[in-house]
C-alpha cells in the first residue's frame, strides 16, 4: 500500500494553523499518488496539550477541525490524530486517531498505552482504549497504532503494561501496522526508535510505518525522523531529521536503505536551532539578546541563535566589570564580528556604586559570593532593559554541569525567556563549539582554549571551585540522568568526596533549578519537566 507520510510541525492550540498543514500535507500527498495519508499524534491539537484540554471551548473546536478535514477529504483516506471525548466512566478525553473517508462516517480508535513517565503525563488526561481493531482500507486491513502502542517492554524503562495493542491487531488479521507518533527527540532516540519498529516488523512479519511529529513546543523537540520498515524489518523510508518533510511509501518494498543518523554535535545543533527557533515563532518573538562573556558557553549559544533567526536578529551584549579580561571583552567582539550580529558594550560600572551601598552593613565582613553575585544580577537587568525596551527574547547560557550544582547566579545569569543550553553537559559544549568550528573559525580559538572562568574576581577559574569538568559530567550523568546513588558511583571507582559534594550541591539548588527559565531537552533526563524533585526535603543516599 502507498502510504503518504505528512511530517509537519503543528503548532500547540493552533487549531486552525495545524488544520491548514494538514490539509496541504494531504492535498499534496494525494495528489502524487497516496492511496492513505497518515499525520503525526494530535496532529490537530499539538502535542502536548496539556492543561489546554480543560478549556471548556478546547476539545469542541478540535473535533469542528476534524469535520472541516473531513468535508476536504478525496479518494485517499486520511488518518490523523485528535482528542476525543470520553462519554463513559474514566478520564474525560481519549488520545485518538479518525480515519477520514469521502462520502462515509468517521472512523475512530484510541491509544491504549498512556505514558506517565519522564517528560509524559497521558493519564492526567485520557481513558485508554479498552480495545482495538483493524480498519478495512481499500480491502486491506490496517492497524493504528498511537506512539507508546508501538513501544515493547525491552525499549521502556520498565515492564509498564499488561497489553499490547500491536500484537492484538495482527492477531485480528491486520497487514499493515501504522503508527502516528510524536516522540520527543534525545540524543540516540532516532537509532533506538528504528531498532524498536524493525524488531516489531520482524516479530509480527509486518511492514510498520510510523510517522512522528517535527518542531518545538516549548521545552521539547521533536525531530521528526518518520520511518517505514518492511514486513523483513528492512528500512524502506526515512523522512527529514528536524524539518517537516512528506514522502509516499510502498510497504511492500523490498528495497532496503541506509538509516542515517549524524554525530552528536550535528544533532545537537540541529535540535537546539529547531527548538530555539520554534520556541521565538510560536510565542511571536523576531529577536533575541544575549550577553557575550567571552567564554565558549555564550558563544555556542550565539552560534545557535544565528542559525535559528538570522544574525539581523541576534545582538550580542558585552557588560565588563573591573575583573573581565581584556581578552574575553576581545573575544566577545570577535565573535560577533564573525556572526555578522549586531554588538553591545555596557559595563556595568554601578557594580562600585551598588556595592558601596553596603560599605556600613557589611562593615568588618569579608567579601565573597555576595559581592560575585551582585554583577551578574546588574548584567541581568541591562539585558532585560534591552528586551523590554526593544522586544528581544532573552537567552540565558548556562550549560547543564553547572545548572546541576547551582555554579549559577538567581536572578542573575540565569535570567531569561529561554535556557537554550541548560540541558547540555560543559564537556559536550566544548565539542559542540569545535565542531561550528569544523570548517571555519567562528568562535575565536582563544574562547575555546582558555580555562572557563566566571571572571568575577582576581583570576578566578571554574576548577578553583568545581573539579575538572569532565569528572564533574561522568558523575552527573550516573546521579542525574541515571537514578544512581552515591555510594553506587563511588563504588564505581570515583572520588568519594568528590562525589558527595557533587551529591550535596545537585541536592541543595533544586530551588534554584525550580526558579530557571524554561530550557530545551535534548538528554534522556532533563531538568524541568522531566525531572520532579521536593526543594525541601532531607534524603541521602
Amino acid at each position: 500500500m502507498k502510504i503518504g507520510f505528512a511530517q509537519i510541525n503543528p503548532t500547540v492550540g493552533d487549531l486552525r494553523g495545524n488544520c491548514e498543514l494538514i490539509i496541504g500535507a494531504y492535498q499534496r500527498l494525494a495528489a502524487a499518488g497516496a492511496e492513505l495519508v497518515m499525520t503525526p499524534e494530535l496532529a490537530i491539537t499539538g502535542y502536548p496539550p496539556q492543561d489546554l484540554i480543560f478549556k471548556s471551548r478546547f476539545v469542541p473546536e478540535n473535533l469542528a477541525v476534524l469535520d472541516k478535514l473531513q468535508a476536504r477529504i478525496g479518494n485517499a483516506p486520511l488518518l490523523v490524530g485528535f482528542v476525543d471525548r470520553n462519554h463513559g466512566r474514566g478520564k474525560p478525553f481519549h488520545n485518538a486517531a479518525a480515519l477520514l473517508e469521502r462520502g462515509k462516517p468517521i472512523r475512530k480508535t484510541y491509544k491504549s498505552l498512556l505514558p506517565t513517565y519522564d517528560v509524559f503525563d497521558e493519564d492526567r488526561y485520557f481513558e485508554p482504549a479498552t480495545r482495538v481493531e483493524p480498519f478495512e482500507v481499500q480491502g486491506k486491513k490496517i492497524g493504528v497504532t498511537i506512539c507508546e502502542d508501538i513501544w515493547t517492554d525491552e525499549y521502556l524503562p520498565r515492564p509498564l503494561y499488561d497489553v499490547e495493542p500491536a500484537r492484538s491487531l495482527v492477531e485480528q488479521g491486520a497487514e499493515i501496522i501504522l503508527n502516528l507518533s510524536a516522540s520527543p527527540f534525545r540524543l540516540g532516540a532516532p537509532a533506538c526508535r528504528l531498532e524498536m519498529i524493525a524488531a516489531q516488523a520482524r516479530t509480527y512479519h509486518r511492514p510498520i510505518c510510523y510517522c512522528n511529529a517535527v518542531g518545538g513546543n516549548d521545552q521539547l523537540i521533536f525531530d521528526g525522523n518518520s520511518i517505514a520498515v518492511n514486513a523483513s524489518g528492512d528500512s524502506i523510508a526515512q523522512l527529514a531529521a528536524f524539518r517537516e518533510d512528506e514522502k509516499i511509501v510502498d510497504t511492500g518494498s523490498i528495497h532496503a536503505i541506509e538509516f542515517r543518523e549524524a554525530k552528536t554535535p550535528e544533532q545537537l545543533f540541529a535540535a537546539l536551532s529547531l527548538g530555539l527557533g520554534d520556541y521565538c515563532r510560536k510565542c511571536n518573538f523576531r529577536s533575541a539578546v544575549l550577553g557575550l562573556s567571552g567564554g565558549v558557553d555564550s558563544a555556542v549559544t550565539a552560534v545557535i541563535a544565528v542559525e535559528s533567526l538570522g544574525a539581523e536578529n541576534v545582538t550580542g551584549v558585552s557588560m565588563p566589570s573591573p575583573y573581565s579580561s581584556r581578552g574575553s571583552i576581545d573575544d566577545a567582539r570577535g565573535l560577533a564580528r564573525s556572526l555578522g550580529i549586531k554588538f553591545l558594550e555596557i559595563p556595568i560600572t554601578e557594580f562600585k556604586i551598588f556595592k558601596g551601598q553596603f560599605k556600613e552593613i557589611f562593615k568588618g565582613l569579608p567579601e565573597n559570593e555576595t559581592e560575585e553575585n551582585m554583577q551578574p544580577r546588574l548584567r541581568a537587568m541591562t539585558l532585560m532593559a534591552l528586551s523590554n525596551k526593544f522586544g528581544d527574547l532573552v537567552l540565558s547560557t548556562g550549560n547543564k554541569s553547572e545548572l546541576s550544582v547551582g555554579y549559577c547566579t538567581l536572578y542573575g545569569d540565569m535570567a531569561g525567556g529561554l535556557a537554550v543550553i541548560s540541558d547540555v553537559p560543559k564537556t559536550m559544549i566544548y565539542e559542540l563549539a569545535r565542531w561550528m568550528n569544523r570548517n571555519l573559525e567562528v568562535i575565536p580559538k582563544s574562547t575555546i582554549e582558555k580555562p572557563p572562568s566566571a571572571e568575577l574576581k582576581p583570576n578566578q577559574k571554574d576548577q578553583d571551585t568545581l573539579p575538572p569538568y569532565d569528572v564533574l559530567d561522568e558523575i552527573l550523568q550516573l546521579y542525574v540522568e541515571e537514578n544512581l546513588s552515591a555510594r553506587d558511583i563511588i563504588a564505581r571507582g570515583f572520588d568519594e568526596k568528590t562525589v558527595r559534594w557533587v551529591q550535596r550541591r545537585v541536592d541543595l539548588n533544586e530551588y534554584k533549578r525550580e526558579q530557571a527559565a524554561p530550557g530545551l531537552k535534548v538528554t534522556s533526563r532533563a531538568f524541568g519537566m522531566g525531572r520532579k524533585m521536593p526543594i525541601a526535603q532531607k534524603y541521602v543516599d
